[in-house]
């Protein structure tokens, strides 16, 4: 109700407000079904996510159970006295505070976010390249990082970014960061993609890991109704990709515990765990993305911290 005076009550002001929401939810409903956005946790973007790249603020709130998860899986497949490369991003900053961990490691990175999260590791030397700050995501970028990581050669590299579809790989949306993790996966043996659910099947800009390049790729569970995450991950391994679901740590053991075959000691923290079998080749049968993404939910009921998933190369 409108006073007088102009002024307006809560409570009326509470109804236009919760008739706006609804508004605005039905209309980004009616565009996506249009094809005109993608809709995702918290807003909408432009399809194919060709957009502006959020910085590292924005980002930092994103995902954040999800990039834990994704950091505790990635992390159990570095032994101690590797040599790797670490990329720019806010899910590779939490692989690094894991990474402190490992004694006799050796780190080379263009983020200052990473460097940081190793500074005062014990017996982990952090080497950076050179270049250019880029202040949006406090990553070094330029022809000095590149040229600082010609004849450099480690066992793997491990990446995030912005996209990952089976038919370009991983993307982002700078050029220049785009070059520099090209050089990055140059140097590496083997190539691990960390990247959350959100990210499947979102094509940004610029290139930076082809599907044929990638080793691996460690995500977490897709939400049971995000088709498109799942019709992408088993694309990802039709093509050959390593898939490690990541899920949310549980105690192995105890009267009803799995038996001793099925458990494994982590190598550094002592405890048993079960975790994924990375030598695993994905044999078996053609899935559909239904099948694929139940699959995945029933694997998740495992106890295990991680996992390869069970997603099967389709029979050509």
């Amino acid at each position: 109700m409108v006073r007088a005076n102009g002024a307006v009550s809560l409570r009326e002001l509470a109804r236009v407000v919760q008739t706006s929401e609804v508004t605005v939810r039905r209309d980004v409903r009616a565009l996506e079904a249009e094809g005109l956005l993608d809709r995702r946790h918290g807003g909408a973007v432009l399809p194919g996510g060709f957009t502006r790249e959020s910085g590292f603020p924005q980002k930092s709130h994103l995902a954040t159970a999800e990039k834990t998860a994704i950091a505790d899986l990635a992390a159990g497949f570095v032994e101690e006295g590797e040599a790797v490369v670490v990329g720019a991003g806010t899910t590779t900053q939490e692989l690094a505070r894991r990474l402190a961990r490992i004694p006799g490691l050796t780190v080379v990175t263009n983020s200052l976010l990473v460097a940081q999260a190793l500074a005062h590791a014990n017996r982990v030397e952090v080497v950076m390249t050179g270049g250019t700050l880029r202040g949006s995501n406090y990553a070094l970028v330029g022809s000095g990082a590149e040229q600082s990581l010609q004849g450099l050669r480690v066992s793997r590299a491990f990446l995030s970014g912005s996209g990952l579809t089976a038919e370009r790989g991983l993307s982002t949306s700078n050029m220049l960061s785009a070059s520099v993790d090209r050089a990055l996966v140059q140097a590496a043996a083997e190539v691990v993609v960390l990247a959350d659910h959100s990210k499947l099947g979102t094509d940004t800009m610029f290139q930076t890991v082809p599907t044929d390049v990638i080793t691996r790729l460690v995500t977490d569970e897709p939400p049971p109704n995000d088709e498109r995450a799942a019709t992408e991950l088993q694309a990802l391994a039709d093509q050959g990709v390593q898939i490690a679901v990541a899920g949310p740590e549980q105690p192995v053991g105890g009267e009803n515990g799995p038996p001793a075959a099925a458990r494994g000691r982590h190598p550094r923290h002592g405890g048993e765990r079960r975790r994924g079998d990375e030598s695993v080749p994905l044999p078996g049968q053609r899935r559909t993305p239904q099948a694929a993404a139940s699959a995945m939910r029933a694997a998740a009921a495992l106890p295990e911290q991680g996992r390869v998933a069970d997603l099967a190369p389709r029979r050509r």
